[in-house]
Order: C-alpha cells, then structure tokens, then sequence
C-alpha cells in the first residue's frame, strides 16, 4: 500500500464480463481474462495496485480445469512481484479448516496466495491455527467483520443493545488481540478485517476500534456498489490509512483491452490519492 497506493483489483470473472469481453466461460477464458487483468495491474515502474483479489468461487464452478487458470494466476503474480488476495471466504473446525489451511497458506500448494478471506462464524478461535500458520508462512489473512449484505446484519450486528457488544465487534477485538500477540513492533499483525465500504459507518456505531486492530482493512465495494473515496474517508475516519479499498466491476468494465484497465486503474487511484 505504501508503494502502490491502497487499491486493490478485484479479478472477478463473472460471467456477464466474460460476455462483454468477448471471451468465452470457460477455463480458458477465465484464464485469458484474469492474465489481462494482471497485465493491467504491474506498470513499467511495479504494481499499480496493491494487490489483486481473484474471487474463488467463480474459478471453482469450472472445477479442477477453473482452479488450474487460478493457479496460474497466482503463480504468474507471484513472478510479476504482485501481492494476491485469495477471495475464499473459508471457515470450519479441526483436521477440515487444517486442509483449509494447508490449501491457501502453504508453500507447498499452488492455491498458496499472499492472503486469504476467512469466516469466523463457527468461532474466531477456529481460525487461529490457521492464522498462526499463514504468520509462519510469511501471509496473512483477512477475517469478515462487517459485511454489505443485508443478512449480515442478523449476525454482525447481534448484541448491540445486550451489553456484550456486537458480533462484529467482537471478532475486531479477538483480532486485535491476536496481532498483538503476533506481530513484531511498529508492524501491522497478519489479521485484517474485511468490512464493506459502503458499510464503514457502521463500524463506529457498533463500537469497533479499528485503529487498535493494528492491520489492514478489505474494504470492497468502491467504485460499482456505490462507494466513493471521499464517503470512504468518512466512514472510516482515524483508519483510513489502514483501508484497502477493492474495485472489481468499477475497474474489469473497462476490458477487454489492458489500456482501458490501466485507464480505470489509474483513474481510481488518483481519486483515492
């Protein structure tokens, strides 16, 4: 973020902009449109954006073939020097959440991403292994907190007026805790939140104390969903130098040529400044 600015691109190939692109949905397309897409993002002096965030599950419904394009993905991002978010949204208990973690933290596994999304909502204490094992590998992860869907308020927001805190307030704080616990002074710890941009306001109604989290904040919703940077700055207040916002649709209309991303890249990170 310090040297690229707090952008994430979003890689999400749906199938409307497969169609838009010209491409075909298939794993070849998918793996056309998400190297375009990672062509865009390094520029002649390093990454123009933050990092990339390919949505898993729009891999996943072209099975091994679909997940093959993701691993190159990672793979070819890896080389051009360009951070990666795995967008999974994992969660479960035991030897299930081990394989989990084994997939997306591992040196050993081709799905390994510099970060991957995590729900805690079988218990934040679930995920700490695997966190503790994503800190040895030298990643992190990003644990939803505060979400933009409607249906995530019948959990997030679940004892506000109790005395006990909300939900989402809770998980901020156990991840508080654990960056403190794991992270080396002056540095941020490998959790951040994600907390939804058009949301950010929420996240001082219901008490989260998002400078103590000392991490990063996924931030997506900017730009297509209605999120600008100046209601950004807003919302987050006293954190907005941890958020990294993420522009996917805002950004990929912009295909299918890698000049036209480069145009809607640059675009968003002026106005995010």
């Amino acid at each position: 973020m310090a040297q690229a600015g707090p952008l994430c691109l979003g890689v999400d190939p749906h199938p409307s902009l497969l169609r838009q692109w010209g491409l075909p949905d298939t794993p070849a397309g998918l793996e056309a449109f998400s190297l375009t897409g990672l062509e865009a993002a390094v520029g002649p002096d390093g990454p123009r954006v933050a990092a990339i965030k390919p949505q898993v599950a729009l891999y996943e419904r072209h099975g091994s073939a679909g997940l093959a394009a993701l691993e190159r993905l990672l793979a070819e991002a890896r080389d051009a020097g360009v951070l990666t978010i795995a967008d999974a949204k994992r969660g479960d208990i035991g030897s299930t959440m081990d394989g989990y973690a084994a997939a997306w933290t591992s040196d050993a596994s081709p799905l390994a991403a510099d970060a991957v999304t995590l729900s805690p909502y079988l218990g934040f204490g679930t995920l700490v292994p695997t966190i503790e094992a994503a800190h040895a590998a030298g990643r992190g992860v990003f644990v939803l907190a505060l979400t933009s869907n409607p249906e995530g308020r019948e959990v997030q927001h679940v004892g506000r007026d109790a005395g006990e805190g909300a939900v989402a307030r809770r998980i901020a704080a156990a991840a508080a805790d654990l960056n403190a616990a794991l992270r080396a002074e002056d540095e941020w710890g490998p959790v951040g939140l994600v907390l939804g941009a058009t949301v950010a306001e929420d996240a001082e109604r219901l008490g989260l104390d998002l400078p103590g989290l000392a991490g990063p904040l996924l931030a997506p919703g900017f730009g297509a969903q209605g999120a600008t940077a100046a209601g950004m700055r807003e919302g987050f207040g006293r954190a907005w130098p941890q958020v990294l916002a993420t522009s996917s649709r805002g950004i990929l209309a912009g295909g299918p040529t890698v000049a036209g991303l480069v145009e809607r890249i640059e675009r968003d990170r002026a106005d995010l400044g």
